[in-house]
């Protein structure tokens, strides 16, 4: 992951009437190991958050979004955009009165061909370690197993796809609704989708569309593990699913036709789908077949559609599924 340029700003508000004091970088850091081991560190702690939410900028003329127009057209220097963005936070925390000691972060860097754009608050506490001298000293590192307001902004995506409304994921932690709103308000963007609500639409499609294909037991299997491996990996990298290419792991000999399903059929999911890591944690299928009898649902059904009787070794399924009606009535 290439650091193209980076700049760590500090900024203090106490909680009286001062003003927040800005202890602005003297110039962009050094690209060193240090600092690509600090970039490796937010991802793999940022990827491991749930409950990230997806974003658009507002308006593209406006404060980081023109900034960074400016800077990819070489008519703006980076450390004059990480400057403007701490001036920005500087101002909430006196309008919003946040009591806040942070250091805040602006870094670009690329990643599989795409440019990045992390804005981050960082979190600091107070430690101690053996000093060279075998005395334990007091120190202050970086928790950022602790990080609560932070976004990274997938410039490509916003560049290249004009539609698109979720090219920043962003990480609001539990520093509470005024100060993720300020946090908004120094992005100049707002919140798009609900992840774990896109999450259950996709998972639902996909299980109409399984019901479709009138697989057996093992190739459904197989699609489901398809589906929540690529849903992980995704994940794992930071990145919404694409409809298109969930498709493809579906289906190699068909690719387009999971997509083709979502598209026919309306499910009101753009192509890039913000996904909840718990919803799809929890998305399992059971299955079973004896006898002449193949039966498969999602276990968030049971309980609702299908009611399991221990003690009578029954299962109840309501709302049949459509086809299933038909075939019954026409066999009785």
């Amino acid at each position: 992951m290439p650091i193209q340029h980076c700049v760590i700003h500090h900024l203090d508000k106490k909680p009286d009437d001062s003003p927040a004091v800005l202890q602005a970088g003297a110039a962009p850091l050094e690209i060193t190991s240090e600092l690509e081991d600090l970039l490796v560190d937010f991802n793999d702690n940022y990827n491991a958050k749930q409950g990230k939410s997806w974003a658009c900028f507002v308006d593209d003329e406006l404060a980081l979004p023109a900034g960074l127009k400016a800077l990819h057209a070489g008519e703006l220097e980076f450390h004059a955009l990480g400057l403007q963005l701490a001036q920005h936070w500087q101002k909430l925390l006196d309008e919003h009165q946040l009591y806040q000691s942070a250091h805040l972060c602006l870094m670009l860097y690329q990643f599989n061909m795409a440019d990045y754009c992390v804005v981050a608050l960082l979190p600091q506490r107070r430690g101690l370690r053996i000093s060279d001298a075998l005395q334990p000293e007091d120190i202050q590192h970086l928790d950022l197993g602790q990080l609560q307001l932070a976004c990274r902004i997938n410039l490509s995506e916003w560049r290249n796809n004009a539609a698109s409304r979720h090219y920043i994921s962003l990480l609001k932690g539990k520093g509470g609704k005024k100060l993720a709103d300020a946090f908004l308000e120094l992005l100049h963007a707002e919140e798009h989708g609900d992840a774990p609500a896109d999450t259950r639409t996709l998972l639902r499609a996909f299980s109409d569309y399984i019901d479709t294909t009138g697989l057996e037991e093992e190739p459904v299997q197989e699609k489901t593990k398809a589906l929540v491996q690529y849903t992980k990996e995704q994940q794992r990298k930071g990145e919404p699913v694409a409809l298109e290419g969930l498709s493809e792991a579906l289906d190699e000999e068909n690719p387009r036709a999971f997509y083709e399903h979502i598209r026919n059929l309306d499910y009101g999911l753009s192509d890039y789908v913000p996904t909840d890591r718990k919803t799809i944690n929890q998305f399992q299928r059971f299955t079973g077949r004896a006898e002449g009898i193949s039966i498969s649902f999602e276990a968030h059904l049971l309980g609702s559609r299908v009611e399991y009787d221990e003690q009578r070794d029954m299962l109840i399924i309501r709302q049949l599924p459509t086809q299933l009606k038909d075939q019954l009535k026409r066999g009785s």
